[in-house]
């Protein structure tokens, strides 16, 4: 196509707009053509990470990427099918949005991109990832469908020993139905535990992603599987025992429902300050001191059957109902450690709690630390749970997150040189 223009001395002169470029000689116009118009191979390069062989690290994330030009097409094919990924904005990278490649699997790589002028370049690749020889699993508590207590942590437990701690709580995803501040802490070489700054928010939803796949422990050892399981908390109960004025206030969802007078343990037998979780609930249980190394002629020897009775500890404080100190519940501390009521307070307080649910004393002597005497992680300050914690602090993620699936993306194709 040509336009027409006027030289500095008034004659016009045609001006070529298409990939040529004419000269004037004298009065003959020449055409010189452009290169770049002519030249049929393509200006676009595709790359893969990655491009080919063999034990490739299944944690290696799949990603295609062209340069000087655009994706038109991306297919990445493995054992369970096309791998789903994400085209970024300007089209130039793919990546693979799964979280890990199988084990001991073969994948092949099929691309085609266009440059400016929408010539078109193709790749083919393939690769196929290592044969781990040793594995590592994981088991989450609270189990899948659960409906627990606001004061319940997240816990994993691994049955092989793990090096590798920030490597493997990094794969670790905690999702709510709320965000909530927290981080994970490791109690000791298999055992790794998530829980917020404060309680947990009640009456909401949780999964936990276990992405372990990959992932090594240590050296060689690889995670089995990755997993996803569901669990719920209940409404908030949280019950505040007050060892001066000998009263519980009971909350449920940060409301008081009641105020019940009881009584807590006497001088030797203090019951212990501190934010408890509650691990077991009785419709009845047998208390006898020798259990605890009491013996039958000690004045402080007992056997009693104690009814609606909820543990609070492993070494053997309860909440439960207790008619033989009635007298004293509200005015003074009797008991060896439990915390006692009325019978008609103790069936009471026994129908609204769970397991999971949380008991906080205050104003004793003795305060419970962290020492796993029971669930006692809200004893640590929020400084020193995190010195435990590879990756520091976190929100939770959203609990409806969704990957978008390969086959939502809209590969466009660029035009043809007449319309670049």
């Amino acid at each position: 196509m040509f336009s027409r223009g006027k030289s500095r001395a008034g004659v016009v002169l045609p001006i070529c707009l298409g990939a040529g470029v004419l000269l004037i000689t004298g009065c003959t116009p020449t055409l010189i053509v452009s290169t770049q118009a002519t030249d049929p191979k393509p200006a676009v390069s595709i790359t893969a990470n990655p491009q080919g062989g063999s034990g490739v690290d299944p944690d290696t994330q799949v990603m295609i990427e062209a340069e000087l030009g655009r994706l038109t097409e991306v297919s990445v094919l493995g054992p369970g099918g096309e791998v789903p990924g994400i085209l970024s904005e300007d089209g130039s990278r793919w990546t693979a949005i799964d979280s890990a490649l199988d084990y001991s699997a073969t994948y092949t790589i099929s691309a085609q991109a266009a440059d400016a002028r929408g010539r078109v370049n193709t790749m083919d690749a393939s690769f196929s990832t290592l044969e781990p020889e040793k594995f590592f699993t994981a088991v989450l508590s609270p189990s899948a469908g659960e409906i627990v207590g606001v004061g319940e942590p997240i816990v994993v437990n691994f049955n092989k020993k793990v090096d590798n701690k920030a490597e493997v709580e990094a794969a670790l995803v905690v999702r709510t139905g709320q965000p909530v501040f927290g981080a994970w802490a490791w109690r000791d070489s298999r055992t790794v535990e998530f829980r917020p700054k404060d309680l947990w928010p009640g009456d909401m939803n949780v999964e936990v992603d276990l992405n372990l796949m990959g992932v090594q422990a240590k050296p060689g050892v690889f995670g089995e599987a990755n997993t996803t399981d569901s669990f719920s908390f209940r409404p908030s109960m949280v019950s505040v025992v007050d060892a001066n004025t000998h009263t519980m206030n009971v909350y449920k969802a940060g409301q008081l429902l009641r105020v019940i007078p009881v009584t807590t343990g006497k001088p030797g037998f203090e019951t212990r300050s501190g934010t408890k979780v509650l691990l077991t609930k009785e419709r009845s249980r047998i208390m006898d001191a020798a259990t605890g190394g009491t013996s039958l002629e000690d004045p402080d020897y007992y056997r009693v059957n104690a009814e609606y009775a909820m543990r609070l500890s492993y070494s053997g404080e309860f909440v439960h109902a207790a008619p033989w100190s009635t007298g004293a519940q509200g005015s003074a501390n009797v008991s060896h450690g439990c915390i006692g009521m009325s019978t008609t307070n103790g069936e009471w307080w026994w129908n609204q709690n769970e397991i999971g649910d949380v008991v906080i004393v205050e104003n004793t002597p003795l305060i419970q630390g962290d020492d796993g005497n029971g669930l006692t992680v809200w004893n640590a300050k929020w400084d020193e749970w995190l010195a435990k914690s590879f990756t520091g602090p976190r929100l939770t993620q959203p609990i409806t997150t969704v990957a978008p699936q390969h086959d939502s993306f809209e590969f466009k194709a660029l035009g043809s040189a007449n319309n670049s």
